[in-house]
């Protein structure tokens, strides 16, 4: 049996030179975009890690969304991102370890990073999701709700493990099974808006 793969960037980069992308659903993610259809603030400071294609800040940026900032490991996927976003100054694309990266925002949207990293991370996420949040920050977008067979990535789990991660740093304000999820993800993700808290436990 082969041990679990070291989840780094030259792990990720490989997968985008050799096109096994297999996460990528080739538009933006229903719930997301139904949720963003009505969020007030064109002018948020917007983070997606982990975006891979960025379907998603595609979508924000035909509707008006200002300040989108793109963030990824794999220098393959940025400089295709760069292609892709050349004409589009209000997206920022940054390679860079999500870990390890410095900003400060309003919104945070999940879709297939979460799954990506190890779970023994998790916790280190939510901890440095809500250190990069301003006050009344917020995580919104889609956890997968089942368990894979197969050894990880992707990795999954259910909505009470994710309540003990997030719990210390963001109010759970929604955690509920998505209505609108792509067919092939049906009934297996949770659509989340977790508040940062005001005081960290």
């Amino acid at each position: 049996m082969q041990g679990a793969p070291i989840l780094d960037q030259i792990f990720w980069d490989e997968l985008w030179k050799s096109r096994s992308t297999g996460w990528d659903i080739g538009h933006a993610s229903p719930p997301i975009a139904a949720y963003m259809a009505q969020y007030p603030n064109k002018n948020a400071n917007i983070l997606i890690p982990g975006c891979g294609n960025a379907h998603e800040a595609k979508y924000l940026a035909e509707n008006g969304f200002a300040n989108i900032t793109l963030l990824d490991i794999a220098p393959t996927a940025v400089e295709l991102l760069q292609n892709t976003f050349a004409g589009m100054p209000q997206v920022k694309v940054v390679c860079g370890d999500f870990f390890q990266h410095q900003g400060h925002y309003d919104l945070l949207i999940e879709q297939t990073f979460f799954c990506a990293i190890s779970p023994s991370h998790r916790r280190a996420y939510a901890q440095k999701a809500a250190s990069m949040l301003n006050a009344g920050g917020k995580i919104i977008g889609v956890l997968f709700d089942k368990i894979f067979e197969a050894q990880g990535p992707p990795f999954g789990g259910y909505a009470f493990e994710y309540q003990s991660v997030f719990q210390p740093y963001f109010s759970i304000k929604k955690m509920e099974r998505c209505y609108n999820s792509i067919p092939q993800r049906a009934n297996v993700e949770v659509f989340i808006v977790f508040v940062k808290k005001s005081k960290i436990m």
